[in-house]
């Protein structure tokens, strides 16, 4: 009996040991809805997970709630897209080693029949303007995401403070908010990656596209562990090396839809 007991105890710490040592690693991050919407995470971190034995878990909000998360130290790693806002979190020592990843850019989608003529807008502030004239629909992201910042530039850009029926903040996501759009057939700001991958489910075009203020890079940034020692750092920079690395710029400059192109690679200038 005592042979079997020191056996079987002798198997159970062999087993407790092998578990601990393929155990799966969580690495949390937050990001805007735009690269889960768009559906790239689901190609871009099989690869990283499969090869460290790592979990991601998204936390997929506006880029300025997955900011706060970062500041908080609810995540290890931020993935976002409003460079103010990220040089700001960087600046008030909340995160380090932000590195460019990609960029598209934003289009202001609308209705075929263009009820604003937004389509003969030169530029963006130009349809903006036509949009608060025309007061047809507008669908708002208003929940502070890097789209939201960007129409708020657009705005103050052209000068007009929007308000009104036609004027809707839905505080909602991207993916919500072109369906919001549609449903109105009214307008909306998007990132291009995320009309693209909506766009068979809406029938919504692009009106206005092409100004160099409408660019929308995206950064990834490592919480500061020295701010929050629970952060995992170097966990957080394997996967920044990989998403800046060429594996994973090589996964988004093939991630297409229908043949688009939804995002091009930027950490290699």
């Amino acid at each position: 009996m005592r042979k079997f007991f020191v056996a079987g105890a002798m198997l159970a710490v062999f087993l407790t040991v092998a578990l601990a040592a393929h155990a799966q690693t969580h690495l949390r991050m937050s990001t805007t809805t735009s690269t889960e919407a768009s559906g790239l995470l689901a190609v871009l971190l099989p690869p990283f997970e499969k090869a460290n034995n790592v979990k991601v878990d998204v936390i997929s909000v506006g880029t300025g709630k997955a900011l706060k998360l970062g500041e908080n130290g609810d995540v290890d790693v931020v993935f976002v897209h409003a460079r103010p806002l990220e040089d700001a979190f960087v600046a008030n020592g909340f995160g380090v080693n932000r590195r460019d990843v990609m960029y598209n850019d934003y289009v202001v989608v609308g209705p075929k029949s263009d009820p604003a003529g937004l389509k003969d807008a030169k530029t963006a502030v130009d349809a903006f303007k036509r949009l608060a004239e025309g007061k047809a629909p507008f669908i708002s992201r208003a929940d502070e995401s890097g789209t939201h910042q960007k129409e708020k530039e657009l705005w103050k850009a052209a000068e007009i403070k929007p308000s009104g029926p036609w004027y809707v903040e839905a505080g909602v996501g991207m993916g919500a908010v072109l369906q919001m759009a549609f449903n109105k057939q009214g307008y909306a700001l998007a990132d291009r990656g995320t009309f693209i991958a909506f766009e068979p489910k809406i029938d919504l075009v692009i009106v206005s596209q092409g100004d160099k203020a409408l660019f929308n890079p995206y950064g990834i940034i490592a919480v500061n562990p020295k701010k929050h020692l629970h952060a995992q750092y170097d966990l957080a920079m394997k996967f920044i090396e990989y998403v800046t690395g060429p594996e994973g710029q090589g996964i988004i400059a093939g991630f297409k839809q229908g043949g688009k192109q939804l995002f091009f690679p930027d950490a290699t200038k």
